[in-house]
């Protein structure tokens, strides 16, 4: 792209009041500023997609107890993006390098490397909004801290998300007998069966989640996910086999109002008896991790073994606080992606 096709403002969403409770669009503020010039040793870029995740909610309150900065009022938050450099005054990341960085919610941003930029191989993967895909935290929740694997029967809590949906699906290529997971309506139990290769599904409010369990994993199961915490935790616990393994990734179920998800109930003396292990992880992907998912990603993708079960939003900056709301009510499945530029 010459620097005269490069438009000389651009548009951004800044974060001006912390939600007390809901998310509405009166807690952003789309703004038209300059586009920005790189300086020493920076790069300009155009962003291209940016990955919508209900964690962003969380780090709009006052404080967050994640390994995470927290978003700041009058800014404009941090999130993951994808682009391509445009102008630089950096060696290490020449014109046309194809990049992941965390200058998001934004059409184009001055970014440097040190601070969280990788260089992707664009090739590798279908398209570029395939790199947005929550991969690592999938892997390493299911792989690293549950050691899911061949013949375990897994538990996927909050299913229908980016990383849920991902976590499931990496079980069964490494060959999980029987992967099921939990969402809030019928047709998004359509889509775990149809679009996310998962084996069994069901609605939790259709009853209660250790009778729906019980169904599906008469034998119980060795492998939780955890999502959401809350009554899902709870029947997981119940409803283990003993050495069961559980990753405790989230607790969506108290992220909006209420505390259920966070402080669910422990049958203590059960999950002793039973001999069960508890891994709670958050992960901020290394450059060496992220390639190592692509890597695999991309394997499996040509497998057939993974798809990439994804909600496409398009319109840019200006629909992005709609449609992060309209994530929050789970109005999406699968992995979420704004495009920014066309």
């Amino acid at each position: 792209m010459s620097a005269e096709a490069i438009p000389t403002t651009s548009r951004e969403l800044r974060l001006v009041s912390r939600p007390a409770d809901r998310l509405t669009q009166e807690n952003f503020e789309l703004v038209e500023v300059p586009t920005p010039t790189p300086g020493d040793g920076e790069v300009l870029v155009r962003n291209e997609w940016m990955f919508l995740g209900s964690v962003y909610r969380d780090l709009m309150n006052e404080e967050t107890a994640l390994p995470i900065p927290n978003y700041e009022i009058g800014k404009t938050p941090w999130c993951t993006t994808v682009g391509t450099v445009v102008v630089s005054n950096n060696e290490e990341l020449p014109v046309g390098t194809f990049v992941l960085h965390y200058e998001g919610w934004r059409e184009w941003a001055v970014v440097s490397p040190g601070f969280g930029v990788k260089k992707l191989d664009r090739s590798l993967l279908p398209g570029a909004e395939y790199y947005l895909a929550n991969g690592p935290t999938a892997w390493r929740g299911i792989v690293e801290m549950a050691g899911a694997g061949e013949g375990d029967v897994v538990f996927v809590s909050g299913a229908t998300g980016a990383v849920g949906t991902l976590a499931g699906q990496i079980a069964k290529a490494r060959g999980a007998k029987l992967v099921i997971g939990s969402t809030g309506s019928k047709e998004k139990v359509d889509f775990l069966l149809n679009e996310a290769g998962f084996d069994a599904a069901f609605d939790y409010h259709d009853g209660p989640v250790l009778d729906q369990l019980r169904a599906l994993a008469p034998d119980g199961i060795t492998v939780c996910f955890d999502n959401v915490g809350g009554d899902q935790f709870e029947a997981a616990v119940e409803h283990a086999q003993p050495g069961a393994r559980f990753a405790l990734c989230g607790a969506l179920s108290g992220q909006i109002g209420g505390t259920d998800g966070d402080h669910p109930r422990l049958a203590l003396m059960r999950a002793i008896a039973k001999q069960l292990t508890f891994r709670g992880f958050a992960t901020f992907d290394t450059e060496e991790q992220l390639a190592a998912w692509n890597q695999t990603f991309s394997t499996w993708l040509k497998e057939d073994k993974i798809s990439f079960a994804h909600t496409v939003v398009k319109g840019g900056v200006p629909v992005a606080a709609e449609a992060f709301i309209a994530l929050l009510d789970k109005k999406y499945a699968g992995t979420v992606v704004l495009q920014l530029n066309d």
